[in-house]
């Protein structure tokens, strides 16, 4: 190619297609001339353009060298042909020889049989998909990365024009589900629970961009200097304002949100392309749009999570350079907000008013993305990985918000919105009633204490504790901060995080667990190795076994920040008594290397285990002589005790934690370790269930620990309990051969009075 492949060329391509684009003629009249110019300048026989229709159709809409007839005839779905294909995965072709290609697709109206090379690029708008953009030749050409380059920058001046909306009316690409009768039901991942109304406010920040062929691509560096280096200001100003400013593992996750701002390979790349000749404006958004087709690319979560913060910092750096460096949510917005998204950033979810948002869709997500993380702090229902979400939800539309369901309602009839408002009012009655019984005991009627805890993993949970009246962090998911750094926290940082963890908690005991990666946790600077069963591989104590250092250094920080306080460690994932012996013996190393200097030692320390897999049953005797306490694990036990993982949606709900089986074994560890005088808990779900949390009172559990917005709900369980009544009941229906006494201890508590 002659001209195109250079930045001279391009740009000299680009300010032709600059005037085009600002003539007159109607949208079909310019996109036709634009076809012709890059046959021509691309030396091409064949250049086509396909826009994308209702129902992910792809219609041929202009072309130069094809047969004229078949514009507005040849159509082709996502994923069919050459041209399908790149629609589909968002991603260029260049091919010498397309006819052999096996997604080659023949439409003979088109008279395409002569040509053999094909190159083509997706036109990407805002993440979008809004058509295809083809060159073809007669002979076999081998198309360069240059070439390539040259089109996939002509595609984002060209996507202008698709989005304005003057080739296909907007109202004909609006979903029609869920006018009538029946609402739309969108199912996906529940990232926080929860129940919320409101209107849709879609985040996706669609910038009108004045100008996409720059006059003077110096002029225009300068323009994006001075516009990066306000962003960053900007973005400084706010982690100091923002209610996150005192420091955590929140305020890491913005501050390495704020590190990619300045991130030289990315801006390196939008230089490059502002040298081709679009406008700084436009170079970001190429380069964002890249961002986003790499995503869809990507499964690694951590690279997905970079990728998302790349993309979020562009739409913020378009706003600096169009002089327009407020919020993208200026605008007025609803009493009552559902924010929908792809994805978002953590910073970009503090740009909304928290006082009128209820609640977040997202159409990707997972449950340790930064945005989701920060979203539970501020204790709004989440919803994740909601397929198909922003073809189906216009702004402004109705939604009812299930995150204790994983569903989403869309534009629901009235009668749905009236059954579901009711449930919110129920649920706000509720929520002032478990408030006022914050300062109340946790006794059963019959007086047996209770004792409440709170699962943590956050300093911004730690305000929880005294909030909801809890007696203590019965675990503290240590993970959590090394999954959001870029680097291993050393065991200063590890140290300071802990001491603040335990002045918030005051007099009140906090378990620490250790290290408890791999499985679904990825940390972000090393790989364990892809595994077939991760959740039953290489994680949690076999990690800091095999890596010992990194649980030195933890124990090390541990035992520095709880100088003169008592220290309770809890080592996850125990399968055997000798794993529990060398996690001591490193716990034993470092008390002893504080003792040799000298240095502030915890006024005492408790060891103690998670019980999570079912080998540890039979090996209790031994192992009870060797902890100060024991928590189960209920999570984790119930997949490896059934064989059934929790994330298969298929299985995930097959067994019941109140299956005669899994209460037996409760049982038998609350025998086993009354026996030994040892303290029994447990921290998973079944904690913070009101009627699993009966049944665990009812097997001798005297400590649980759940999420914060549970102890309301458990505790006003707890004193409306007649425990002698319960374990008669009990040990009466115990040997039934049913799959779960679910529905036998619920009939219990409402005929007992018992408030669930």
């Amino acid at each position: 190619m002659p001209q195109a492949g250079g930045p001279t060329g391009t740009r000299l391509l680009l300010r032709r297609l600059r005037d085009v684009m600002a003539g007159g003629g109607t949208a079909q009249d310019r996109l036709n001339k634009i076809v012709s110019i890059v046959a021509a300048d691309m030396v091409a026989e064949v250049c086509s353009a396909y826009v994308m229709r209702p129902g992910e159709v792809l219609e041929l809409f202009a072309t130069k060298g094809l047969k004229p007839e078949a514009v507005h005839k040849t159509r082709l779905r996502v994923g069919e042909g050459i041209v399908g294909d790149i629609a589909a995965h968002a991603r260029p072709f260049a091919l010498a020889e397309a006819q052999s290609h096996p997604n080659f697709a023949y439409r003979p109206e088109t008279g395409e049989e002569i040509y053999h090379s094909l190159m083509g690029v997706p036109v990407l708008r805002g993440g979008r998909v809004l058509g295809v953009l083809v060159v073809q030749n007669r002979t076999p050409r081998h198309y360069t990365d240059e070439e390539v380059e040259a089109l996939e920058t002509i595609a984002t001046v060209l996507a202008e024009l698709v989005a304005s909306g003057e080739l296909v009316a907007p109202d004909e690409l609006q979903p029609t589900e869920g006018i009538g009768l029946l609402p739309v039901r969108l199912e996906g991942v529940a990232l926080n629970g929860g129940l919320a109304l409101g209107l849709a406010v879609l985040h996706e920040p669609r910038i009108l961009l004045r100008q996409m062929v720059a006059e003077d691509p110096r002029q225009e560096m300068e323009r994006f200097r001075g516009a990066v280096e306000s962003m960053q200001s900007a973005l400084d100003d706010m982690l100091e304002s923002s209610d996150f400013a005192d420091g955590g593992e929140h305020r890491d996750i913005l501050e390495t949100y704020r590190m990619f701002a300045e991130d030289r390979g990315w801006l390196g790349r939008i230089g490059e392309i502002i040298n081709t000749g679009l406008t700084a404006e436009a170079a970001v958004q190429k380069v964002k749009d890249d961002t986003r087709a790499r995503m869809d690319q990507i499964v690694d979560p951590y690279i997905r999570e970079r990728l998302l913060d790349l993309e979020d910092l562009a739409n913020r750096l378009i706003r600096h350079l169009m002089g327009d460096a407020s919020p993208a949510v200026a605008e007025q917005l609803p009493d009552d907000v559902i924010l929908v998204a792809r994805d978002m950033g953590p910073a970009e979810l503090l740009d909304y008013d928290r006082r009128r948002l209820r609640g977040l869709v997202l159409e990707e997500g997972s449950t340790t993305s930064h945005v989701a993380i920060v979203a539970r702090a501020l204790d709004i229902p989440v919803l994740g990985q909601v397929a198909g979400l922003f073809r189906r939800v216009e702004p402004k539309d109705p939604l009812i918000l299930d995150g204790d369901n994983g569903q989403v309602f869309v534009r629901p009839s009235d009668d749905i919105r009236q059954v579901f408002a009711e449930s919110v009012r129920v649920r706000a009655q509720r929520r002032a009633a478990f408030a006022a019984t914050r300062d109340l005991p946790a006794v059963t009627r019959d007086g047996v204490p209770i004792s409440l805890n709170i699962n943590a993993g956050l300093l911004i949970d730690m305000p929880h504790l005294q909030d909801s009246g809890a007696d203590g962090v019965g675990l503290y998911r240590t993970e959590i901060p090394f999954m959001i750094r870029d680097e291993f926290p050393d065991v200063a940082q590890q140290a300071e995080l802990y001491r603040k963890v335990m002045d918030q908690a005051g007099e009140r005991a906090v378990v620490f667990r250790t290290l408890d990666v791999g499985g679904d946790k990825v940390l972000p600077y090393w790989r364990g190795g892809t595994e077939e069963n991760p959740a039953m591989g290489w994680r949690a104590i076999r990690i800091g076994l095999d890596r010992p250092m990194m649980l030195r250094q933890q124990l090390r920080a541990l035992i520095r920040a709880a100088a003169g306080r008592p220290l309770h460690v809890m080592f996850p994932m125990i399968s055997e008594v000798g794993e529990l012996d060398r996690a001591h013996r490193v716990l034993d190393i470092e008390l002893a290397r504080v003792r040799a200097a000298q240095e502030p030692a915890p006024a005492v320390v408790r060891v103690g285990a998670m019980f999570e897999v079912p080998a540890l049953a039979w090996q209790l005797p031994e192992l009870l002589r060797r902890v100060d306490f024991l928590s189960v694990g209920s999570n984790d036990l119930r997949q490896f005790l059934f064989a059934s993982d929790r994330g298969n949606p298929r299985i995930a709900e097959r067994y019941d934690t109140l299956s005669p089986a899994m209460l037996a074994l409760l049982h038998q560890l609350v025998r086993e370790t009354d026996a030994a005088g040892v303290p029994l808990g447990l921290c998973g779900e079944m904690a913070g269930r009101p009627l699993d949390a009966m049944a665990l009172i009812g097997l001798g559990f005297r400590s649980l620990s759940m999420v914060p917005q549970a102890v309301g709900p458990v505790k006003t369980m707890v004193r409306s309990l007649d425990l002698g009544r319960l374990q008669t009941y009990l040990s009466d229906i115990q040997g039934t051969v049913v799959s779960s006494l679910r529905g036998r201890l619920r009939a219990f508590a409402r005929d007992h009075n018992v408030a669930l």
